[in-house]
């Protein structure tokens, strides 16, 4: 593990709490305003995909197929901005950060679905950007404070917590408790960016996307502090 003074600021504790702000935001902004579905984590895609498939509503299928295949290729393109990327003023991480701002500011400015029952609409199209830059996001920024940690979603975040808590409890090792505090927080950080969106929604509706570009613009700048540790 990393000892603090080699530490890259993009796994710092405050960077990893804007971008999970923003992870529990866009959440709540997909399943309350684009059509009740969560576009963060692609396992609930994957089952409903599955039954679908099953029952042979083949419409239904491509419907889930396509936020996964989008979430795939968010994965890709931040694994070729990680190795293609060579630029002196901005690390590799701050050029997702840009591609991050710049799809939010594109849904924000998809109208709401006009027709109850369409599946292929500006709601589908918005799921599938959202997908796409919680995929980048999560593949670019995999650590906290030297801890294994997604921004965009909570389950293993909570298995890796409660793992940890279990081995304070045997050992009494207080790097153990640190660490199991640290993945509550970041949890805890995206409940709270879920119920700011609830806010955001009820007063922005589908332009409630653009108060999310803050904690990214505020990430943005911060690696720009102590930039030279961020060399990976």
């Amino acid at each position: 593990m990393k000892d603090k003074t080699s530490r890259q600021m993009s796994e710092s504790l405050l960077i990893g709490v804007l971008l999970t702000l923003s992870g529990g935001y866009f959440d709540a902004y997909t399943f309350i305003e684009r059509g009740g579905v969560f576009a963060n984590a692609q396992t609930g895609n994957i089952v409903l995909l599955g039954i679908s498939l099953a029952r042979g509503d083949y419409g239904r299928v491509l419907l889930y197929l396509i936020p996964i295949v989008s979430f795939v290729l968010g994965v890709i393109v931040a694994e070729l901005i990680r190795t293609k990327v060579k630029n002196k003023i901005l690390h590799w991480r701050q050029t997702v950060l840009i591609l991050e701002l710049f799809v939010i500011c594109i849904v924000s400015l998809f109208p709401a679905a006009q027709e109850k029952g369409n599946y292929y609409d500006y709601n589908m199209v918005s799921n599938v950007l959202i997908s796409f830059i919680c995929a980048v996001q999560v593949q670019s920024f995999r650590r906290i404070n030297g801890i294994v940690c997604a921004t965009t979603m909570c389950t293993g975040n909570l298995r890796s917590g409660t793992e940890s808590l279990i081995r304070y409890s045997r050992t009494k090792n207080k790097a153990e408790l640190k660490t199991a505090l640290s993945f509550y927080l970041i949890d805890l950080v995206f409940v709270v960016g879920a119920v700011i969106s609830v806010f955001g929604t009820s007063m922005l509706h589908e332009r409630a996307l653009l108060p999310c570009v803050a904690p990214v613009i505020a990430a943005l700048l911060i690696m720009f502090y102590r930039p030279k540790a961020d060399t990976d």
